[in-house]
């Protein structure tokens, strides 16, 4: 009977290879062509390929190498996260890019149990600049850096 030593490299290895057949599914229809006249399927099989790949090794260190269980599923980061992102969607046109990203990581900051207030306003304050430096002055994003653009 085969038994499972490393419940998340085999469940990892399940995911990957499941992945990678859905691309192989999705991508049959697509002409595959050779390496010389490349047909839009080649590299989506191929990459398929190289995922299943990865799924089949992961499964097998699964059940030969031991490792740790599957942890619990845990919803507190998760929900904060996924509030963090619909919120920026809600906060970004109306106080800016900058604001928006000091808020934000504060905010999702507190998916952890314990946050440094400090620590975080600083690490917020440094995205930001770096967000609006990059998205809205370097590369031209419509995008508003500040309240009122």
């Amino acid at each position: 009977m085969l038994r499972v030593k490393s419940p998340q490299d085999f469940g990892a290895g399940v995911v990957f290879v499941l992945i990678g057949l859905a691309g192989y599914y999705f991508g049959s229809e697509l002409a595959f062509g050779t390496a010389a006249r490349m047909g839009p399927g080649y590299f989506p099989m191929l990459l398929s390929g190289l995922i299943v790949l990865v799924g089949l090794v992961a499964g097998f260190r699964g059940v030969t190498v031991e490792g740790p269980p599957i942890e619990p599923v845990q919803l507190r980061p998760i929900m904060f996260i996924i509030a963090a992102i619909l919120l920026f969607g809600f906060l970004i046109e109306s106080i800016g890019l900058a604001l928006t990203a000091i808020l934000l990581t504060v905010f999702a900051a507190y998916a952890r149990p314990e946050v440094k207030l400090s620590e975080t306003i600083v690490l917020g304050v440094g995205l930001a600049l770096f967000t609006v430096v990059v998205f809205v002055y370097l590369l031209g994003q419509a995008l508003p850096a500040w309240w009122g653009r």
